[in-house]
């Protein structure tokens, strides 16, 4: 029984390490689109700067989650995870149409703001793995 899982490891640690990688990706473009420094913003106490790219990562983790484990291979992982990327930045674009002051509502620390782009991205991204799943 044992033996079974064993087998299975190393395309484990690959589809791991994508995933890693993908988030890693995502994080670094979703930082560079924003116009705040989230990390200097998180260092400084900003709980809404924090808020917002939980948020974000999670919005798009759960789609990628879902296509770790639909995909038969790294070329389906990639192409999912392509995916989630353009949601999440639809996503993203949707805040900033309804929302023009949100970075500098972010910047100022108002929760209810981060707590409400923090829900838009979860929802496109549990809507995003959804859609994968039917």
């Amino acid at each position: 029984m044992m033996s079974n899982y064993l087998s299975s490891l190393p395309q484990f640690a690959v589809f791991l390490a994508a995933g890693f990688l993908l988030l890693a990706l995502f994080w670094t473009l979703y930082t560079f689109v924003t116009p705040h420094d989230e990390l200097a913003l998180i260092r400084a106490g900003n709980v809404s700067a924090a808020i917002m790219m939980a948020g974000a990562m999670l919005g798009f983790a759960l789609p990628v989650a879902v296509a770790m484990a639909r995909s038969e291979d790294l070329m389906q992982l990639a192409q999912w995870g392509s995916v989630a990327l353009l949601v999440q930045f639809c996503a993203y674009v949707l805040l900033r149409l309804m929302h023009r002051g949100l970075h500098q509502a972010i910047e100022q620390n108002q929760v209810s703001v981060a707590l409400w782009a923090a829900t838009l991205s979860l929802s496109a991204g549990i809507i995003n793995a959804g859609a994968q799943l039917a």
